[in-house]
């Protein structure tokens, strides 16, 4: 993705964002299909290789060593068992594979085995995709040079709620290691999470934040929350489906070439939600039953309604 020849303004955002759905959904469609085949979805797995006990206090995260939920501390995967992971990911018809550590940053002493980790997915013909916490410099170059394609850092919400959410790790330690992702020529998987308590004029600055970055993210993970008992975040009101459709259309609208990731919460939405959500813009998914430690749609009901829809899967959002 080249850099950003604009610059939006708050208010631009805004207006975007809450004109009328119905003109807000025809734009958002017409800027899709201009940019995208509009009736393909990228499919991707998504895996945790090392779950549990995190020494971040996300409040809406089951991996956190802050909370007591339902989740038991795994170590790291073993190369071979990721492997295999990535094969039954991959004749689901996955075409990028997500690894995902429960980590502050990765421990330099997991390095080559998260190295042979993205190595043998790439030699399966998949795109490899990491979330690992915070990166270093030099983590971010062995990573590249290990053949890693994408790698995930999200901003979770706007940089005025993100302290409500989020104490032990400020908002500019996120954008340091997207920068470090992005000086490694790695692509840039940025997004988050709606239902964490924030307002509409939250989501509207998270938009804003996302697509003012220097080279907007080549794919935009938009997820909605599913409250874990036992986080802070375990009874949130969850935002509703007409905001979800809103964030995903603008955010189409602003970064009209970018992947945009329907993730977190498809197993409780409708399928007409799910249809809206697709219309708007959406073009990936995350497939399988398990999304780290949450439920997500099987591959058979995912199947089923990507029928209905006409929906195909494809290797490049």
């Amino acid at each position: 993705m080249s850099k950003n020849s604009h610059r939006w303004t708050l208010a631009e955002v805004a207006r975007i964002y809450e004109q009328p759905f119905n003109t807000l959904l025809y734009t958002a469609h017409s800027i899709h299909k201009e940019n995208h085949d509009a009736n393909a979805l990228q499919l991707a797995k998504l895996l945790s290789i090392k779950t549990g006990a995190c020494p971040e206090d996300c409040g809406y995260c089951s991996q956190s060593g802050h909370y007591t939920t339902h989740i038991e501390k795994e170590k790291l995967m073993t190369v071979e068992q990721v492997l295999a992971k990535a094969t039954e990911a991959k004749a689901n018809g996955a075409k990028r594979f997500c690894m995902g550590a429960a980590w502050r940053c990765p421990p330099n002493k997991a390095m080559p085995e998260l190295k042979a980790m993205i190595e043998g997915v790439k030699a399966m013909g998949l795109e490899a995709c990491m979330t690992l916490g915070m990166l270093e410099k030099d983590q971010a170059e062995a990573l590249k040079d290990a053949g890693l394609d994408f790698y995930n850092h999200n901003i979770d919400t706007s940089p005025s709620y993100y302290d409500k959410v989020v104490t032990t790790r400020r908002f500019s330690e996120r954008l340091e290691t997207l920068e470090n992702v992005r000086q490694a020529g790695i692509k840039v998987c940025c997004g988050g999470i709606l239902g964490l308590g924030e307002t509409r004029d939250d989501r509207i600055e998270f938009l804003f934040t996302l697509a003012n970055m220097e080279t907007p993210p080549e794919s935009v993970p938009i997820n909605r929350l599913i409250p874990v008992e036992g986080t802070p975040l375990a009874s949130a009101k969850q935002v509703e489906g007409i905001e979800l459709v809103r964030t995903i259309a603008t955010a189409r609208i602003l970064m009209p070439t970018s992947a945009i990731r329907l993730t977190a919460g498809r197993t409780e939405m409708s399928d007409e939600l799910q249809a809206l959500c697709y219309f708007a813009g959406a073009n990936s998914v995350f497939i399988g039953g398990k999304l780290l430690t949450e439920a997500n749609p099987e591959c058979d009901a995912d199947r089923v309604l990507f029928k209905k829809l006409g929906l195909r899967a494809f290797a490049e959002a």
